[in-house]
């Protein structure tokens, strides 16, 4: 209890001034489902949190998913280097849309690192990260990291002989810097009722202080309505609260896949961005060779995991219709592993925030309808493409 106190206490500011905005959106939610259609109608721009998102369909033989984790967009906007990191990120996402033309984007967390953002209004830096995507018309979906909303931190060096930078506050319009850090509700709040492109949803109530929770529907290319592939989104905490899966996310995967895929017969991604223990038990020794048959390009560090878990990967392993999971969060590994019935996948470093200096690149999925096949690799900066695997039948 103690514990939990002086971490309340420490993150007051950001735990009062989300709630706020949280129960702002929960009030949206509320208003705009009794007023909406129905599950299945057209999807509005407040309608923030239905049931299964819909608006994704296969067209043709296949559906393609690009996945851009860690950009870490915003980083030391007060000199040189932090904005030059940013515009390298704007090319590999460029460049990695040009060579994929995918269907569909996938923004795997940490599109921004708020702890190191002194600006009035970090939404810009998360409309910064996103708009490659949106300048190519292609739709996308958001989950958070442990970087996105958290408070910032101020550098001893601004205390030092030198003092505190001339810092200003890009597009703010001359508000001054508040330094509050940026919070998880607000950032998709905005994402989604100023982007039509945006497949992003405020997730329910029930599992604050987690956000980024809801389904996406891809559906057949043969009926709008018949659901193909279920993509499921978790919010794996870190940044104002600690890097967890919480026993409620668990028990709502289950009632939720349960409601719309009974039977299991519906092919299930799952994506979120603090890999699961099962993470370490199944890779390669860090800074080993990658072997069959698991694939991929880079292993030089330990799995970072979540703090505690409470059954997320017990649940998983149990559910036929459960393929893969995709997460972020390590900028030093790439690989893909099998587990048990389903494989375990990092993405790849996308943005040239954050730390390493591994080549950036994206994971690309590509999904064949009928029957369903899936198919992964990394497309690189550099325009190379390798570490291609199969990670279902």
């Amino acid at each position: 209890m103690e514990k939990s106190l002086k971490w309340f206490w420490k993150h007051r500011s950001v735990v009062l001034c989300t709630l706020a905005v949280f129960f702002t959106c929960s009030a949206t939610n509320t208003a705009e489902s009794l007023a909406s259609v129905g599950v299945g109608g057209t999807r509005r721009r407040n309608d923030l949190a239905p049931l299964v998102g819909k608006g994704l369909r296969f067209s043709g033989l296949s559906f393609r998913i690009a996945l851009f984790a860690d950009l870490h967009y915003g980083e030391n906007a007060w000199d040189d280097w932090g904005p030059k990191q940013d515009v390298k990120s704007d090319k590999v996402q460029s460049i990695v849309l040009d060579n994929e033309m995918p269907d569909f984007v996938i923004y795997l967390g940490d599109l921004i690192t708020a702890n190191n953002l002194p600006i009035h209004n970090a939404s810009l830096y998360w409309d910064r990260a996103i708009s490659p995507t949106r300048g190519k018309g292609i739709p996308w979906a958001i989950l958070f990291g442990n970087h996105d909303d958290a408070s910032f931190e101020w550098p001893l060096e601004w205390f030092s002989s030198a003092g505190i930078p001339d810092v200003h506050c890009p597009f703010a319009g001359g508000k001054s810097c508040s330094f509050r850090g940026t919070m998880r509700m607000e950032l998709v709040k905005e994402e989604i009722e100023n982007n039509i492109l945006s497949h992003s949803q405020c997730g329910p109530t029930e599992l604050w202080p987690g956000i980024s929770n809801y389904i996406l529907q891809i559906s057949s290319s043969k009926d709008p309505d018949l659901p193909s592939v279920f993509l499921y989104f978790l919010d794996s905490g870190g940044g104002s609260y600690p890097e967890v899966i919480s026993f409620a996310q668990v028990k709502w995967f289950k009632e939720k896949s349960r409601t719309i895929n009974p039977d299991a017969r519906i092919p299930e991604l799952i994506f979120w961005h603090i890999p699961s223990k099962a993470y370490k038990k199944v890779g390669p020794h860090p800074k080993s060779r990658i072997r069959s048959p698991c694939s991929g390009s880079i292993n030089d560090e330990e799995v970072a995991s979540q703090d505690v878990e409470w059954g997320m990967i017990d649940v998983l392993i149990n559910r036929s219709s459960v393929k893969a999971v995709f997460v972020g969060h390590n900028h030093g590994l790439d690989w893909c592993c099998p587990y048990k019935s389903l494989w375990l996948c990092f993405a790849r470093h996308t943005g040239y925030g954050g730390y390493g200096n591994w080549a950036r690149g994206a994971r690309i999925l590509e999904m064949k309808e009928d029957p369903f096949t899936l198919t992964s690799w990394l497309r690189m900066e550099d325009g190379s493409s390798h570490s291609y695997v199969k990670l279902s039948p």
